[in-house]
């Protein structure tokens, strides 16, 4: 099969596309052919040599396929089955790939989409659970427009909270879309969120791993009402928890957000598509921010589908949101 892998650390010209035996799954796995496969800032962290130190590494945590084998001990899905989930050995983006946890793609739900979504919804769940975030709590949500960021406005305000995000000028549209109260980053953010929620902040999310952690906590009055998915460090010094998925991941939230998204209940914002072959393009352009939303590789792809992604851009659905 091919697949993306690196053999050495550097720029975007290291990654290649190359030739790897088959996977095939264990007994608690599926094999999907996959369609699609998510992109994340983990993926070109770990090719510049700041995550895992082993050479060569394969990438992707997340995709959207069809089932193509099925593990001895796996129930309820069968070859042929749409599916969307995850892959913890980090080689998802190749024509086939071997999930660990999976839920159907639901009917009205592109492979394309779907490939958005397990690595946002997942850590975003997580990261609210961590907090306990439900009906009646104010939670501020500092880098509230990615695709971390937005799945967390999205999962919280389906909770019942009431949610205050920061982000540029430029997102606010977007973030009173899905729910939130929108603040700018920068000096005096702490004025505007005290402004925007007169009655205090109960919790606080950062995903944005800006340096902001000493102004959250201040926020919120305590170091154990924080938690971050994007700052060690700055979670280490100020007592912060740091969500890295170590004490269990949140991977029942999937299912619920693939049929919302589905429904239109849940905006899947997808920036970008590149082909497997062009891979070196998409880290390029996801590293220089030049894209507002997930940036999703195509790899296998149905002519009807072709013709028809895009239908269900990231504006059309906060279009329907907002309706």
């Amino acid at each position: 099969m091919k697949a993306a892998r690196f053999s050495a650390f550097g720029g975007p010209e290291v990654l290649q596309i190359v030739e790897l035996p088959d996977p095939h799954p264990g007994p608690d796995e599926v094999r999907i052919r996959v369609r699609a496969a998510g992109v994340n800032a983990s993926d070109w962290k770990k090719r510049q040599g700041l995550m895992d130190q082993v050479l060569p590494q394969t990438l992707g945590y997340e995709a959207a396929g069809v089932v193509d084998e099925v593990g001895s001990r796996v129930a309820g899905v069968e070859i042929g089955d749409p599916v969307v989930g995850g892959c913890p050995d980090g080689a998802a983006q190749a024509e086939l790939a071997v999930l660990s946890f999976w839920v159907p793609v639901p009917a009205g739900l592109g492979f394309v989409e779907a490939a958005a979504l397990p690595a946002a919804a997942e850590t975003a769940a997580r990261a609210l659970d961590r907090l306990g975030v439900e009906s009646g709590k104010v939670l501020l949500i500092n880098g509230a427009s990615g695709s971390v960021g937005s799945a967390a406005v999205q999962i919280a305000v389906e909770r019942g909270a009431m949610v205050v995000g920061t982000g540029s000028p430029a997102t606010h549209d977007l973030l009173r879309s899905l729910g939130a109260e929108p603040v700018a980053y920068g000096p005096g953010m702490i004025v505007r969120v005290r402004a925007a929620a007169p009655g205090g902040i109960d919790l606080a999310l950062d995903v944005a791993g800006n340096g902001v952690l000493p102004e959250l906590v201040a926020l919120v009055g305590s170091p154990d009402r924080v938690v971050t998915v994007a700052d060690f460090a700055g979670a280490r010094r100020c007592g912060v928890h740091f969500s890295s998925g170590e004490g269990g991941r949140a991977v029942g939230a999937l299912g619920s957000v693939a049929q919302r998204a589905a429904d239109g209940r849940f905006v899947v914002r997808v920036g970008r598509t590149f082909a497997l072959n062009d891979i070196a393009d998409a880290h390029r352009v996801g590293e220089a921010g030049q894209v507002r939303g997930k940036i999703v590789l195509v790899i296998d792809e149905e002519p009807s589908e072709r013709e028809s992604r895009g239908s269900r851009t990231a504006s059309s659905l906060i279009a329907e949101r907002a309706s």
